[in-house]
């Protein structure tokens, strides 16, 4: 009985369960109001907006088990940019009517359970309208358990299969069940996105762990009706929000939100009649991609007829962009890509037959195919190759170019593999390994998209590199390599494997080069996979029988895999017992500089390495810097989601005179991605082979020595076998190999040899069709435009359309060149049977005009994106500028004169403008007039007072004194900062600055001038002749020359140590330089001057340091009886070489007014026996005074001062400086000493607040923790001297004496030996005299008949 009872029991409570699977019951016809928007901008209120709405019924009705009927009436769509919420929605009619019979075509859709199935609909229906229907479908797609109220699970849907979360409940009162379903649009399985031009860009999970750039969610809420059979959806609304931010900002982001409603109006018996036709399976609910990627967001084209619209357009680039650049090129540039991007082959072909032979035309579609990136682009730029109808600098770029921005499918690839191998591309083996590299780049960037890509692509290279390998072609088997390591499919690895030691029996066979670019080769196999490239990487770097650079590279290829800290572990210990030191070098610092890393896809790597680090022994550490060495630095900014790094390696062996090979990278992250920026390597291993014979290789030497043996025996390369490489380089650019280069004798030969080929027959035609050309006048125009960045990500919203995050970045530079030249006497009808005497008493006179100009438009782009209706917000920047020129050049060899003259040139209203906006923008394909474009700032409100006014224009001019050229800035700005205190609000809205360029009121500038001249006739051509006052009488002379002599005297008497007599040698020589400097003191005082700082320096020079003994004894001056003191005494003798000595060179700067001529000249002198130079700048003015004076001696190889005098007759200031070498404490060392005799104001305030600052400054403390002894000291109130000695080879003292105090820094190590003997000498320039190769430089020049 008991059972009885529990059974009617559970019967009854099963009875009164609601069964939630939703239910359209036959018969009867569901009509919904539907209403869905997009709208995008910032998400704070009162800033402009952009976005569209489409509001219709949705009639749903059963049309047989589990097959239902969608029908949408009286559909209308809207179009929004305003500022929201005050604007309103406004109606796009034309589009509407347009679409209205699409949109009024019933659909079928399969549902059971709350599932939607299939789809189906007419041909005729549209893929962006059917995805508008999905988006409704999308409502009603419900997972509903009767057994959980709260659960996840992975659902489709329009975005893919995401994780989504539910939640039920119910309301006992009335018995509705409330539903409410978020999903996570970043954890999707299948997600729906399309990437342009982020094919070679990583992804960092890593750097997304706490902060992400774009993040997405959706949430729904449903009220269900109970039914007989299931629920009723009675009413639903979604909500789904996408936000971006570059830099993660904290005060905002670009958001877009996406609202739907659906709500039961009434049900009917209606029945809804399916449209005539065959019903097609058009997928499921998840959003389907049409022809989204050919239409950009920044224009909205209208495409009719492909082939006669780009012929419009490229008229248009090629009349406007003549003389200068049009503002508006680059967007014109981008119009003329995008529909080329819709033609066919057979338009694009039919444009070039129209144009090929017009110049101008042929150079923008040459520079347009390439960005173009279709199939039909790329088949174009190919059987145009073939047909030879290409010259070799236009088929390089489109090839380079196009291989490497074409979309990548199977259709391309087949079309590149096609082009790699075919006969004509082999016959041209540099274009070949080009189009090689780029055929792998094509198969990377497709299976990036097609993660289960097939290996069958790079089927064609497996067979290549295996025939290789039978028939042992070396080059063949390394071009494979590179191939197959830029494409990185992991199919590769065992065709890479067959060649490395160890794993296949043909790596025996194979050179050191071969098994290094096999291991390279698995570096973006390791960035995939890096499970399976781990154990290889390890066995090969473990193998002690392999060669070491095979084994350091190896270590590269594990460490792109991030090992665990076990394995790095591993690695450290094998080290213990390495015996390679250049292995042991290279993996230990390359383990060490991992552990500062802070880049966040390092993180884990950078932890294991500080454990490995801990296990290796301290003694690698101090092993030679010219061992191997790897370098890695970095820095990441994670607020901002930015950094950069920066990896070198630097390999070696123990036979190595040269690095075998350098390799330098540099990596970016932005935005939650990182990637390879660029990389150079350079090898050198047939070089090393090659100089083995030679001294270059002998291990006693020093490595100073082994360098100029090395370079003696480069500069005789031909001696060099030709059957081995030299050497080789390669470039990569986003971690593919985009060029390399193998480098031996033979390649060198050839090149000579090709080029003296071409060069030799045509050589007396060119220079003369040159001459010819000059004197008859050359004027050309050329223009090159660039699309410097076109980054998309297009992501399915829950209405149904589209959603662009964009950058794009076109600039076109141009320029239009005349030219003209006169030669007086004419050149020979043959101007190569010229000789050097002709051409020396040869006049030449060219005239140049130039109007160089560049335009750049930018652009930042998120909405929606449609061949149909475009709704975004936009920022976009403008850049452009005219910089026309116009010179006069003169060569007169004749008289050793050159001149040139900087004219007049017609300037533009602004010689550069530039301007950034944020707007909203809305169009539609059918009314292109009606755009709507609202700015993001709102207008201010009166009393709006923020920190920067909300609106500015402002008008900065000035005139530049002398030349009367006037400058203007205009400055316009208007923003929404009186919104609140936040960065992006100051930002947004319009900002603009023109630069302007003219004549002043005053008298106009007529031309610049520009003369020099050489040889004895330099001083005819002086404006004035060049005099300074010598203010010092011949009494003052006659007393400070005995004062001299008596201290000299003195010294040489005194019993002092050889320490103190050469310090004080050195004092008294710079007391006597500093007093005979002062123009204004009299002879009583200048004695008394110069024996207290005698004195001073005996009594106060630090001993704690010990003196410094100098190695100068004034050889060339005491070769012609002269004493040592005798430098100042030389300055004094002739203050002005010019009063005896003619300038070897004059050049004078002036401005010609139509009043006067202003300007500068400036004379340098030349005294060869005294070792000495003068330059002497001064004002052409007659009644000007200011000069400059430079006064520079060279008494030998040890010692260098020069003085530098300005002021009026370079009287107010002056300033000497000296370098010596000499011992310090029995090193070798050097001092370096600057002396002032009267500073400007300037820096004496500058001095003086400096030392206050210090005086306040904890500067005992750091320079305590920084290891410098400061002291106190009394030493030369007017100079600074700074000695630099080497204790040892490795080492550095460092001791610097400032008037008040003394720092000295000892010990310093150094990151490499100096090869410094302890006398000072250096053996390796033991034979180099400066001055034998200054006077053997001069008397070269006096040779050729330039006589000084």
């Amino acid at each position: 009985m008991r059972a009885v009872v529990l059974a009617l029991t559970v019967a009854l409570a099963a009875s009164q369960q609601i069964n939630l699977a939703p239910e359209f019951a036959a018969g009867k016809t569901y009509v919904y109001k539907y209403e869905g928007q997009v709208l995008g901008g910032l998400p704070q209120e009162g800033l402009g907006k952009a976005g569209m709405k489409v509001s219709c019924k949705a009639l749903i009705r059963a049309e047989a088990r589990n097959t239902f009927l969608l029908k949408l009436a009286d559909p209308q769509i809207f179009e929004y940019a305003g500022i929201w919420p005050q604007d309103p929605f406004a109606p796009a009619s034309k589009l509407t009517a347009a679409l209205n019979a699409q949109l009024a075509t019933p659909i079928k859709f399969e549902y059971a359970n709350g599932a939607v199935g299939q789809i189906f609909a007419p041909a005729g229906v549209s893929a962006t309208v059917l995805n508008v229907h999905r988006g409704i479908l999308n409502i009603l797609q419900l997972n509903l358990k009767n057994t959980q109220n709260v659960y996840e699970m992975h659902e489709a849907g329009a975005h893919g299969v995401c994780k989504t979360h539910y939640m039920i409940t119910e309301d006992a009162k009335t018995r509705q069940v409330a539903v409410t379903k978020s999903k996570d649009l970043t954890n999707c399985h299948e997600r729906v996105f399309k990437d342009v031009g982020l094919a070679y860009a990583e992804k960092c999970a890593e750097c997304q762990q706490r902060l992400q750039s774009l993040t997405g969610t959706a949430t729904y809420s449903y009220r269900l009706k109970p039914g007989d059979a299931g629920v009723q959806v009675s009413e639903a609304t979604a909500e789904e929000i996408h936000q971006f931010s570059l830099f993660n900002t904290m005060t905002g982001a670009a958001q877009m939100r996406a609202r739907q409603t659906l709500t039961l109006e009434e049900v009917q018996g209606t029945p809804i009649a399916p449209a005539s036709g065959e019903y097609a399976a058009r997928g499921s609910v998840k959003y389907e991609f049409g022809a989204e990627t050919l239409q950009t967001p920044i224009q909205l084209l209208k495409i009719t007829n492909a082939e006669a619209q780009t012929a419009e357009v490229l008229q248009h680039l090629a009349a406007n962009n003549v003389a200068t650049v049009h503002e508006d090129a680059p967007l014109k540039f981008l119009q003329l890509v995008q529909l080329m991007r819709a033609a066919t082959f057979e338009n694009i072909r039919a444009i070039w037959d129209q144009y090929k032979t017009k110049p101008l035309h042929r150079r923008w579609i040459l520079d347009a195919a390439p960005v173009v990136g279709t199939p039909a682009a790329l088949r174009f730029i190919k059987e145009k190759f073939q047909a030879g109808e290409f010259s070799a600098p236009e088929f390089t770029q489109a090839l380079l170019l196009g291989l490497h921005l074409a979309t990548a499918d199977p259709a391309a690839i087949q079309q590149a593999a096609g082009l790699a191998f075919s006969p004509k591309t082999k016959a041209m083996p540099a274009l070949r390994e080009v189009i090689m590299l780029g055929y792998g780049s094509m198969v990377a960037k497709y299976c990036a998209e097609v993660p289960t890509c097939s290996a069958d692509h790079l089927k064609p290279v497996h067979d290549h590199a295996a025939e290789a390998i039978a028939k042992g072609e070396m080059s063949e088997i390394s071009l494979a390599l590179k191939v197959l390591g830029n494409a990185g499919h992991p199919a590769s690895l065992k065709p890479i494997m067959k060649l490395l030691p160890g794993f296949g029996s043909a790596a025996a066979a194979m050179p050191t080069k071969v098994q290094v670019d096999a291991i390279l080769a698995l570096r973006n196999i390791a960035k995939k996979e890096p499970k399976l490239v781990q154990p290889v990487a390890l066995q090969l770097f473990m193998d002690k029988t392999l060669h070491p650079e095979a084994r350091m590279v190896a270590c590269v290829a594990l460490f792109e895999t991030k090992p665990s800290a076990a394995l790095m572990s591993t690695v450290a210990g094998a080290m213990e017992k390495e015996p390679s030191k250049e292995v042991a070098s290279f993996a230990y610092t390359f383990i060490k500089s991992l552990t500062r890393s802070m880049a966040p896809d390092l993180m884990h790597v950078a932890a294991a390495a500080n454990v490995a680090v801990r296990i290796l022994s301290p003694k690698l550490d101090r092993l030679s810097y010219f061992s191997s060495t790897a370098f890695h630095l970095d820095l990441y900014v994670s607020p901002l989601m930015v950094g950069a790094a920066g990896t070198a390696f630097i390999i070696n062996d123990a036979a190595t005179i040269v690095p075998r090979a350098v390799v330098a990278k540099a990596r970016a992250y932005l935005a939650g991605a990182a990637a390879d920026v660029l990389e150079v390597g350079v090898r050198t291993e047939g070089l090393q082979e090659a100089l083995q014979g030679t001294p270059a290789a002998d291990e006693n030497a020093d490595r100073i020595t082994k360098i100029k043996h090395t370079l003696k025996a480069l500069m005789n390369w031909k001696a060099m076998p030709a059957s081995k490489p030299l050497g080789s380089f390669y470039v990569k650019a986003f971690g593919q190999e985009v060029a390399f280069a193998n480098i031996d004798k033979t390649f060198i030969d050839n090149a000579i040899e090709k080029a003296a080929q071409a060069a030799k027959p045509r050589a007396r035609e060119l220079l003369k069709e040159a001459v010819k050309a000059l004197q008859a006048g050359i004027a050309f125009q050329y223009a090159k435009p660039v699309l410097a960045a076109e980054v998309r990500r297009i992501i399915p919203t829950a209405v149904g359309v589209p959603v662009e995050l964009g950058v794009y970045s076109a600039a076109v530079a141009g320029a239009a060149v005349n030219v003209k030249a006169a030669i007086t006497p004419p050149l020979p009808e043959n101007p190569e049977t010229a000789t050097l005497d002709q051409l020396m008493k040869t006049d030449f006179q060219v005239q140049a005009e130039a109007r160089p100009s560049v335009a750049m438009q930018n652009f930042a782009v998120v909405g929606v994106n449609t061949a149909l209706i475009q709704a975004a917000v936009m920022a976009r920047g403008k850049f452009h500028t005219v910089a026309p020129g116009k010179v006069a050049a003169r060569a007169d060899f004749a008289r050793r004169s050159f001149k040139l003259e900087i004219l007049p040139a017609a300037a533009p209203d602004h010689v550069a403008a530039a301007s950034f906006e944020t707007v909203a923008v809305a169009r539609n394909i059918e009314d292109h007039p009606a755009e709507r474009i609202a700015s993001l700032a709102p207008a201010a409100p009166s009393g709006a007072q923020p920190w920067i006014p909300a609106s500015i224009q402002k008008s900065l001019c000035g005139t530049a004194p002398y030349f009367h050229i006037k400058g203007c800035i205009e400055v316009a700005s208007r923003h929404a900062g009186f919104m609140g205190y936040n960065p992006l609000y100051y930002i947004v809205g319009q900002h603009s600055v023109r630069i302007s360029v003219g004549r002043g009121d005053a008298a106009a500038l007529e031309r610049l001038e520009f003369e020099a001249h050489i040889g004895p006739q330099a001083a005819e051509k002086l404006v004035k002749q060049i005099n300074i006052a010598e203010i010092e009488t011949q009494e003052e002379n006659i007393i400070l020359l005995k004062l001299r002599e008596y201290l000299e005297a003195g010294l040489k008497n005194m019993n002092f140590r050889a320490s103190n007599s050469s310090r004080s040698a050195s004092s008294v020589s710079s007391s006597m330089s500093a007093s005979s400097s002062r123009s204004s003191s009299s002879a009583r005082s200048s004695q008394a001057s110069l024996m207290r700082v005698y004195f001073r320096s005996e009594e106060t020079t630090p001993q704690t340091y010990g003196p410094f003994r100098k190695f100068h004894m004034d050889q060339h001056l005491a070769s012609q009886g002269r004493s040592m003191a005798s430098i100042e005494a030389l300055q004094r003798q002739a203050k002005l070489l010019g009063d005896a000595i003619p300038p070897a060179l004059a050049i004078i700067a002036r401005a010609v007014r139509s009043d006067r001529k202003l300007g500068y000249q400036f004379a340098a002198y030349l005294d060869k026996p005294n070792a000495r130079a003068q330059l002497v700048l001064s004002s052409a003015a007659d009644d000007e005074k200011w000069k400059l004076c430079a006064d520079g001696v060279l008494p030998s190889k040890h010692k260098a001062s020069a003085k530098v005098a300005w002021g009026s007759e370079c009287q107010d200031f002056s300033a000497t400086v000296k370098a010596e070498t000499g011992l310090h404490e029995s090193s070798p060392a050097a001092r370096f000493e600057l002396e002032w005799d009267k500073a400007p104001t300037l820096v004496t305030l500058a001095a003086m607040y400096a030392k206050r600052a210090c005086e306040y400054l904890p500067t005992q403390k750091a320079a305590r923790l920084a290891g410098i002894a400061v002291n106190r000291a009394e030493n030369k109130a007017n100079g600074i001297a700074l000695i630099v000695a080497l204790p040892t080879k490795k080492s550095v003292n460092v001791i610097m004496k400032a008037p008040t105090m003394t720092a000295a820094k000892t010990d310093m190590s150094l990151p490499v030996a100096l090869p410094i003997e302890k006398d000072g000498s250096i053996p390796a320039l033991q034979n180099l005299d400066i001055r034998a190769i200054v006077e053997n430089w001069l008397n070269d020049f006096k040779a050729q008949n330039w006589d000084i």
